[in-house]
């Protein structure tokens, strides 16, 4: 287990094993990649981002992070594979959240992209992300980091 602070002095930790934090989490993160490159979107108020949000009623962690995918980016999820996991605790609250990496099949253009204004793809993420005003908060702790390095370790040796 790793233990950092985040962006805003939150206590994060994060775990690559199964649900660590909670068997039920509310929220979902997804790394994407399509192609030979990184699919991300732009949140209107946070800014550049991997795709995620809250898990609904009646859904699965997986199955919201990939109505996630969909609804931010029009990808169409060809792989998603269970990562990790990390809990933040601060003043806004706590909250457990799944980590996913994802293949994308396809891209859809969509009518909406939700609260994203859609798909944005990257041949590499930029190493001065953390002054990077465009990128969102999310983006800026070493959540990102060390999920890269499992993923290049584990899933995707050539992704980079």
């Amino acid at each position: 287990m790793k233990t950092f602070y985040d962006y805003y002095n939150n206590k994060v930790q994060l775990d690559f094993e199964k649900q660590p934090f909670d068997k039920n989490p509310k929220h979902v993160w997804v790394i994407c990649r399509y192609r030979s490159q990184w699919l991300l979107t732009h949140h209107r108020n946070r800014g550049i981002e991997f795709p995620g949000g809250k898990v609904e009623p009646g859904e699965t962690p997986k199955e919201a992070a990939i109505r996630e995918v969909l609804e931010e980016t029009g990808g169409i999820i060809e792989q998603i594979t269970y990562i990790g996991q990390y809990f933040v605790s601060g003043k806004g609250g706590k909250l457990a959240k799944n980590i996913y990496f994802a293949t994308i099949e396809k891209l859809e253009e969509q009518d909406t992209y939700f609260e994203t204004e859609g798909p944005i793809l990257l041949d590499a993420i930029p190493e001065n992300i953390l002054s990077n005003k465009a990128y969102s908060f999310i983006m800026k702790d070493k959540v990102l980091a060390y999920s890269m390095e499992y993923i290049q370790k584990h899933l995707s040796p050539t992704y980079s």
